[in-house]
């Protein structure tokens, strides 16, 4: 693009084209400078902010490091979830800066990615914590390509993910819990336990942990045995998502909960429930009820305070008061609380994995009881889709291929119907 400078009176100016606009030359002017050389400077400013689109570096430029940022802030602050945001920033500090951040974005080539990925296999990283570390920096790139054109293509999509053997590079699995030892987790927690309510509803419906613990009682109809989902608890910080990570202590301290939306479409859903969780909630039910009336201020009732998420969304975090005091906020009658209503949490659920694993030598956590729900429904028999749909899974496959053991119950069962409907003896 073509530009110049020229003295006009005492002072001089910059001017360059900017091409045919709807039919007419363009042309950019500015004056006022006093030197020659100041014009010949803004005007190489003014041209490179005009090429660039009011960007503050050129492309050729830009660091993995300072491109990870922008991305972050771009686009994953305005599209994920708060909780996808914090696993994003986890990834983008601990592994993807100190492997990639000098390099420039433009020289990123598939080998140092194939190198990287390859260490994380020999460093004993899971499959699945190795494919998310990747799956971030595709992304990433992703939107380097289109729609920022920063690069031509996306070096990640050249790579080989490193094989794992069967069995290598696993996870902590998630159990499904027998009959035998869920009767010793109740009798550990029984029903005068704040935690026997959410896990019955976890046993008995097979939702998340964060459905489970943002549940309040006008999502849950008696008369027609179901249980409505359609939003979920989360603990967000105060400040800004990137600024509460490396705080420790002091991020748990400024936390609070929050109703955001489920974290999919699908998840939003009516579950029904049969008569021996109908049992469990009226009791409970009553028993807040009766609780509230006897304690009375020593009462801690929650509400529900709208506030914006970074994206610009409505969200609730959730106030607690003593019962007495009168609050203009509308009403978060929770199901999942203390005797004397105070809301016990996913954190608080970390004590019952705790015990259960080391008083009962049982391995468990809170998606054990969704993961035995789906297994024990596909045994018996019942549809895969509607167990995707119990479930709020998006894809059918999800639900068989993490939640659908191939046990040998069911492995002896196809044995019986083929012996039943073969006719060769």
């Amino acid at each position: 693009m073509k530009g110049g400078t020229r003295k006009r009176g005492s002072t001089w100016s910059y001017y360059f084209d900017m091409g045919t606009v709807a039919g007419k030359r363009r042309k950019k002017e500015k004056g006022g400078f006093l030197t020659k050389k100041e014009a010949e400077a803004a005007l190489a400013a003014a041209l490179n902010e005009y090429n660039t689109a009011g960007m503050v570096f050129t492309p050729s430029d830009i660091t993995v490091s300072d491109y990870l940022d922008l991305w972050f802030e771009q686009y994953a602050k305005m599209s994920c979830k708060y909780n996808t945001q914090l696993e994003y920033i986890q990834i983008i500090e601990h592994h993807l800066k100190p492997r990639f951040g000098t390099y420039k974005l433009r020289t990123l080539t598939a080998a140092p990615i194939q190198e990287y990925a390859n260490d994380l296999k020999k460093q004993g990283f899971a499959r699945s914590t190795l494919k998310s570390i990747i799956l971030t920096l595709s992304s990433a790139l992703n939107y380097a390509v289109e729609p920022l054109n920063y690069i031509q293509y996306n070096p990640v999509g050249r790579i080989k993910l490193p094989k794992y053997e069967q069995g290598e590079g696993r996870q902590e699995m998630h159990h499904c819990i027998a009959e035998s030892d869920m009767n010793r987790i109740l009798k550990r927690f029984p029903e005068s336990s704040p935690f026997y309510v959410p896990m019955m509803i976890g046993y008995y419906t097979g939702v998340r942990i964060s459905e489970c613990f943002g549940l309040t009682w006008d999502h849950v109809d008696f008369e027609k045995q179901v249980i409505i989902i359609d939003r979920q608890i989360v603990k967000r910080n105060f400040g800004d998502v990137r600024g509460s990570l490396n705080k420790g202590r002091q991020k748990m301290d400024k936390s609070e909960w929050y109703f955001q939306t489920p974290k999919t479409a699908s998840s939003n859903r009516v579950i029904r429930y049969g008569a021996k969780l109908q049992k469990v909630l009226k009791r409970a039910y009553q028993s807040k009820q009766g609780m509230r009336m006897q304690l009375g201020s020593h009462f801690t009732e929650y509400y529900l305070k709208p506030e914006k998420d970074e994206k610009g969304n409505t969200i609730f975090r959730l106030f607690g008061a003593p019962r007495d005091i009168p609050v203009n906020l509308d009403p978060a009658d929770l199901i999942c609380v203390r005797p004397d209503g105070t809301m016990i949490s996913s954190d608080s659920f970390k004590f019952v994995c705790r015990v259960v694993r080391h008083e009962l030598h049982i391995e468990f956590n809170y998606h054990s009881l969704r993961h035995t729900h789906a297994t024990m429904l596909i045994q018996a028999g019942a549809p895969i889709k509607d167990v995707q749909t119990r479930l709020g899974h998006a894809d059918i496959r999800t639900t068989i291929n993490k939640y659908v053991h191939d046990t040998d119950a069911m492995q002896d069962e196809t044995v019986e119907i083929f012996d039943r409907i073969a006719s060769v003896s």
